[in-house]
C-alpha cells in the first residue's frame, strides 16, 4: 500500500468521496502493491507488441509528455487539486507500461517545472511527497520490468529525503535496458541551456576548449539529456488543451513532432496514446529540409 502518512492532511481527506480511490479505478492504481495491477501492464517475459494500424518501424523511439490538467480534472469534480495529482500518478503508470509494451525506448515526463514553486505550498509539499512515495512503491517493480529511471532538473532544491531516494532509484535501475523512464523535476529548458553554456565557458576558461571549437554537438553533450540513448524526443504530447511547450526541452524539441490534446492528463490512457501515435506515423518528418 502506498505510504502517504507523512502528508498533512492525508490525501484522502481532500476527497469528498473516499471510495473514489478504490484500486479498481485504473486512474488511481497507485494504491496497490501488485506490480502488474492496472491497465496495460505486462510481465517482463512478454514480447513487444505493435497495436493494430501502427507500424513498428515508425514507432517513436522517444516520447515526451507534458502532463497537464491534473488540477482542472479535480476541480471539475468538486475535489481539491491533490486528488488530481493522485489520479495523474495512476495515468502515468498506465502510459509507462503501454510505452514499454509497444517498444518505445524512452518516455520523458515533465513532472514539476521550476516555475511550479510558485504554486500554493500545500500543493508543492504534496507533490514532493507523492513523487517520493510513488518511487518507493515502484522501484522494485521497475527493476523486475527492466525499466531504468533517470531524473533530470535541478534536484538540489528538492527535499533531502526525495533527493536521496532519487539517487537510490537511479543506482538500483542503472543497468536496466528494456525501457528508460525519465522524470523532469524542477526542470527548466532555459536553465538547461544556461548551465550547458556555463559548463562550456569553464572549459574555455581552463584552456580545454577554444571558443571557435564550440558547436551544437558540444552543447548537446552538456544538456541534462546527454546520457539518454535517444536524447531528442520524436514526439511531444501535451494534454489539457494548452498549445505551448512551457519552458520544456527548448533545445531538444527542434525537430520534434508536437501533438496537443484537450484530454486532461488523468483521463489520458490507451485510446489517447494510440491516437497520438497514429497522428505521428501519418506525418512526414523533414528535420528542417
Amino acid at each position: 500500500m502506498l505510504s502517504l502518512s507523512f502528508f498533512s492532511p492525508p490525501p484522502r481527506s481532500y476527497l469528498q468521496n473516499p471510495i473514489f480511490l478504490s484500486t479498481n479505478n485504473p486512474r488511481l492504481n497507485v494504491f496497490t502493491n501488485d506490480p502488474f495491477a492496472g491497465v496495460g501492464i505486462t510481465s517482463p517475459e512478454q514480447p513487444l507488441v505493435t497495436p493494430a494500424g501502427l507500424r513498428r518501424e515508425l514507432m517513436p523511439k522517444h516520447v515526451a509528455v507534458i502532463m497537464d490538467g491534473n488540477r482542472r480534472w479535480a476541480w471539475s469534480r468538486g475535489l481539491m487539486p491533490q486528488a488530481g495529482y493522485l489520479a495523474g500518478a495512476g495515468a502515468l503508470k498506465v502510459v509507462v507500461d503501454l510505452c514499454r509494451k509497444w517498444g518505445i525506448h524512452v518516455l520523458t515526463v515533465f513532472a514539476f517545472s521550476s516555475d511550479n514553486w510558485l504554486r500554493p505550498k500545500v500543493e508543492v509539499d504534496f507533490l514532493m511527497g507523492l513523487l517520493e512515495s510513488v518511487l518507493k512503491d515502484e522501484v522494485a517493480s521497475m527493476s523486475r520490468k527492466g525499466i531504468r529511471l533517470s531524473v533530470i532538473g535541478d534536484v538540489s532544491k528538492l527535499p533531502q529525503s526525495l533527493r536521496e531516494f532519487i539517487t537510490q532509484c537511479e543506482n538500483t535501475t542503472k543497468n536496466n535496458s528494456r525501457f528508460n523512464l525519465v522524470i523532469a523535476i524542477n526542470y527548466s529548458g532555459k536553465y538547461d541551456i544556461v548551465q550547458a553554456c556555463q559548463s562550456i565557458a569553464r572549459k574555455v576558461k581552463d584552456g580545454v576548449v577554444e571558443p571557435e571549437e564550440i558547436n551544437e554537438f558540444m552543447i548537446n553533450n552538456e544538456l541534462g539529456t546527454n546520457l539518454m540513448p535517444f536524447p531528442y524526443p520524436d514526439l511531444l504530447i501535451r494534454t489539457s488543451g494548452e498549445v505551448r511547450v512551457s519552458n520544456f526541452f527548448l533545445w531538444q524539441l527542434a525537430y520534434t513532432e508536437l501533438y496537443f490534446t484537450d484530454t486532461l492528463w488523468p483521463d489520458f490512457g490507451e485510446d489517447e496514446l494510440l491516437r497520438a501515435l497514429h497522428v505521428f506515423q501519418r506525418r512526414v518528418r523533414r528535420y528542417g529540409v
